[in-house]
């Protein structure tokens, strides 16, 4: 909803994404000519935050006023300089589950746009592996048919 949300306000379009269990990545385009990528995430993470039930006083003394504590205060934003900067930016996007040990392929992560861009023909169904991936818990070893 929050990104519903801000998308209706502040336009922009999601090329690629994961979200893993600790933190996400994003790849966004913005409209011709802008480039205020900081306003759109402080207004998702924003209405995200307030559609959190509300929780007992922060007993953590770093939090700043308006802080839930649930956000890192700081974020990693990178343009995008050509197709190839872009394409290594969804491959690492989309290989983070695997590199985090959450998968054995990108297809087996449920939380990523991965199969949305193989859908559209942007990836092979195996790209980077075996296309009968399962997912996996952190610790359990991969599970091959």
């Amino acid at each position: 909803m929050a990104i519903r949300e801000t998308r209706t306000r502040l336009p922009f379009h999601i090329d690629a994404w994961v979200v893993l269990p600790e933190h996400l990545h994003w790849l966004w385009t913005l409209p011709e000519g802008d480039a205020d990528f900081p306003t759109r995430w402080q207004a998702i993470k924003t209405a995200f935050s307030k559609s959190l039930p509300r929780a007992p006083s922060p007993t953590s003394a770093s939090l700043r006023p308006r802080e839930s504590g649930i956000w890192q205060r700081r974020y990693w934003e990178h343009t995008i300089r050509d197709e190839r900067d872009y394409t290594a930016h969804m491959d690492y996007i989309h290989f983070n589950p695997v590199k985090h040990g959450l998968a054995h392929h990108p297809a087996a992560w449920p939380y990523s746009t991965f199969k949305t861009c193989v859908a559209k023909g942007q990836y092979p169904p195996d790209w980077n592996g075996s296309a009968n991936a399962e997912i996996k818990t952190p610790g359990e070893p991969p599970k091959h048919p």
